[in-house]
């Protein structure tokens, strides 16, 4: 059975931090690579944070030095930790795992199925 679902987001003033988390069904997460995606209104989807089943990761520019992605595979959970949020980092969040079934993947591309995202919203 599929599942992902997202949790922790919130409204936090910039500068803030906040912590997402997701779970996902075993049949996603075990020795894939697992990613954490945005969507700002009027925007497309985007790969903000990306870590590998051994625990390398890869981040976009725009986030690079203030969020931290990291799992723990007994939980079939991954994380975000957002550091010096931004009003720019409103969006939703979602996260998903690579269907090519890539453990090694920096840039996984995701499964055609979504949760339901957990919305950030920064205030300036």
């Amino acid at each position: 059975q599929v599942q992902l679902v997202e949790s922790g987001g919130g409204l936090v003033q910039a500068g803030g931090s906040l912590r997402l988390s997701c779970a996902a069904s075993r049949s996603i997460f075990r020795d894939n690579a697992m990613g954490w995606y945005r969507q700002a209104p009027g925007k497309q989807r985007e790969l903000v944070a990306a870590i590998t089943s051994g625990g390398s990761t890869n981040y976009a520019d725009s986030v690079k030095g203030r969020f931290t992605i990291s799992r723990d595979n007994a939980k079939n959970t991954v994380y975000l930790q957002m550091n010096s949020l931004k009003p720019e980092d409103t969006a939703v969040y979602y996260c998903n795992g690579d269907k090519r079934r890539s453990g090694r993947s920096w840039f996984p591309t995701p499964y055609d199925y979504w949760g339901q995202g957990t919305q950030v919203t920064v205030s300036s």
